[in-house]
């Protein structure tokens, strides 16, 4: 971070980055577990701050659960900080809890990536620890399990060690003008299948296929919501008319359609964060949106 950056940030924002920058000092080299997201970004472009981009690894996971789209995205976001990538391949459709997608879902998942991480990264480029994007907001949710698979790994958590939340995080990613700065939030392809319903190959492809072709409609986001041969979609509370108007509801309907449903729903609630987890952790109402 420059001074210039730094000037535009309010007071409160620019001693939370500092405080990153302190955190992750003496932890080269380091690898930040990283998804082209604002969050991971963030942490990313401090890690490059405090440490130099000879002494940070971009870790990226990569299995079905991650949209072609999204893996393309991350490397752009890396190739502008100047950061390293290395992909790891996890294997989390192996393990019969992940399949079984209980509101446990994440924690198999990033069981797996910090397992992958520590096992053929942290050697092979001599990790002294490994970082990962969880936020104070996220530290709060009752419905983000991989936290505890964090905790497990030893992950470090600096921008919720900080005390920095999502609001925080995207006003120092536009400071810093991280491409990802105002990039909606994109969870794994899986959190569009309802909970106890098997996450598969298929239903992860589908969902891929029909959540791009909305992108190519002009979405600016979606959630493809998995329901056997129903898709429901959720979309910017300000995009519901359009994919009912009579110019665009046909190339939606067979878009969806397409990817392998039967039938297409539009959600009048608009995108809902942890929707299917939620309910199942005694949370109702308050959704974050972001």
């Amino acid at each position: 971070m420059t001074t210039q950056d730094t000037r535009r940030l309010d007071g409160a924002d620019a001693e939370a980055a500092e405080a990153v920058v302190a955190l992750l000092r003496g932890a080269a080299p380091l690898g930040v577990a990283f998804s082209g997201g604002v969050d991971s970004s963030l942490l990313l472009a401090l890690a490059i701050r405090a440490l130099g981009a000879d002494q940070v690894v971009a870790v990226l996971g990569v299995s079905p659960s991650l949209a072609a789209d999204e893996r393309f995205a991350a490397h752009d976001v890396a190739a502008y900080l100047g950061a390293r990538v290395v992909e790891v391949t996890t294997h989390e459709e192996e393990s019969a809890a992940y399949r079984a997608n209980g509101p446990d879902r994440c924690f198999h998942c990033k069981d797996e990536l910090f397992t992958r991480i520590s096992n053929e990264v942290a050697a092979a480029h001599g990790l002294a620890a490994i970082a990962y994007g969880e936020n104070a907001d996220d530290a709060c949710r009752p419905d983000r399990p991989g936290s505890r698979a964090a905790t497990d790994h030893r992950v470090l958590r600096p921008l919720a060690d900080a005390g920095l939340d999502k609001a925080a995080v995207r006003r120092l990613a536009r400071a810093l003008g991280l491409p990802s700065a105002d990039k909606p939030a994109a969870p794994c392809l899986a959190s569009r299948i309802p909970h106890f319903e098997e996450v598969t190959p298929t239903k992860l492809g589908q969902i891929e296929k029909a959540e791009k072709a909305l992108h190519e409609l002009g979405f600016s986001d979606s959630r493809v919501r998995h329901h056997g041969d129903i898709a429901r979609l959720e979309l910017p509370a300000e995009e519901i008319a359009r994919a009912a108007s009579p110019d665009l509801r046909d190339a939606v309907l067979a878009a969806v359609k397409a990817a392998g449903f039967r039938m297409v729903a539009v959600d009048l609630a608009g995108i809902q964060s942890g929707a299917f987890t939620l309910p199942l952790v005694g949370v109702t109402g308050g959704v974050d949106r972001a």
